[in-house]
């Protein structure tokens, strides 16, 4: 007996989602996609439920894309509290160190220059990391000690915003794979005094900012207003250079055929790079012996 067919529909484009907090990514990315009643999307770099902020949504083409995105700096907002250090190194997690001893403004802001640049980081034990093909924080769950090796990360700023008595609001910019929540545990021990973030919010991912968020009301107070919302495809791209094209050169693309670049403002050698056609993308690649190869090609109306 063949399966009933889906009733969802191609969309293509992006929703720079403010996520709020206790949501999972993953239900995120479901409720979206039945706002808008799409058959493929995804999220450019997983949130933690403990934060909100930046969730980028790709659906359809747009999840070409989504490298990227996740590429990209991301920035984020974060609190940390003094004196307790907990498994999770966050809120949700069982103490595992404390202290009666809490930091002066001038201890951390004299901390911060020493996570600044290229570092060595060790991702937390409660992290979406695989270990043996299972997922860190599924076997510290289940009670198993946990140790992920160091790796280098780079954090291209760290300031401090405000602070209280025992806590500390820091803003942080940074690459790729860094653990907001591990520079809490590592800036609380290198104080002494030990932390956890007990709120986070992030700010930027790749070319998103928070001028563009939206929240699940503006999208679901009517169908209309939804499609308002939706981001382009390029929107992904916007961090790329863009080349634009004549039809002849889109049809060699949508191929998978090369395309000679000419002129004085023609792309360095590696260099990735997108091209549009008719104010439409058509597909991005690397600049090889001053050709552009299509690593992926977009299937817009072509």
């Amino acid at each position: 007996m063949s399966k009933p067919r889906s009733n969802r529909v191609a969309v293509d484009g992006w929703v720079i989602l403010d996520k709020p907090v206790g949501m999972t990514s993953t239900h995120a990315v479901s409720r979206l996609k039945r706002i808008f009643n799409a058959r493929k999307a995804g999220h450019a770099g997983t949130l933690d439920p403990l934060a909100s902020g930046i969730l980028p949504v790709a659906f359809g083409e747009a999840t070409k894309t989504v490298p990227f995105v996740q590429d990209g700096e991301k920035a984020y907002r974060f609190t940390v509290r003094w004196g307790v250090e907990t498994d999770s190194d966050d809120s949700d997690g069982k103490p595992v160190e404390t202290s009666t001893m809490l930091p002066g403004v001038d201890q951390v802001v004299q901390a911060l220059p020493n996570f600044i640049g290229t570092i060595l980081q060790r991702p937390p034990a409660f992290s979406a990391i695989k270990i043996a093909g299972e997922r860190a924080y599924d076997l510290a769950r289940d009670g198993e000690i946990v140790e992920i090796e160091p790796r280098p990360v780079t954090i291209n700023s760290l300031e401090l915003v405000d602070s209280t008595e025992d806590t500390a609001t820091l803003e942080a910019q940074c690459g790729k794979g860094t653990y907001v929540r591990a520079i809490a545990r590592d800036l609380g021990r290198m104080l002494g005094c030990f932390g956890h973030v007990i709120a986070l919010r992030r700010t930027r991912v790749g070319p998103f900012t928070e001028a563009d968020l939206v929240t699940f009301a503006d999208l679901e107070d009517s169908p209309e207003a939804a499609a308002q919302r939706m981001r382009s495809v390029e929107a992904g791209l916007a961090e790329l250079p863009c080349i634009v094209i004549d039809r002849n050169n889109a049809a060699r693309l949508r191929r998978g055929q090369s395309i000679l670049l000419r002129g004085r403002d023609a792309p360095a050698e590696g260099e990735k790079v997108y091209a549009a056609c008719d104010g439409e993308p058509v597909a991005f690649g690397a600049v090889t012996a001053g050709e552009l190869v299509p690593s992926r090609v977009f299937n817009l109306g072509a």
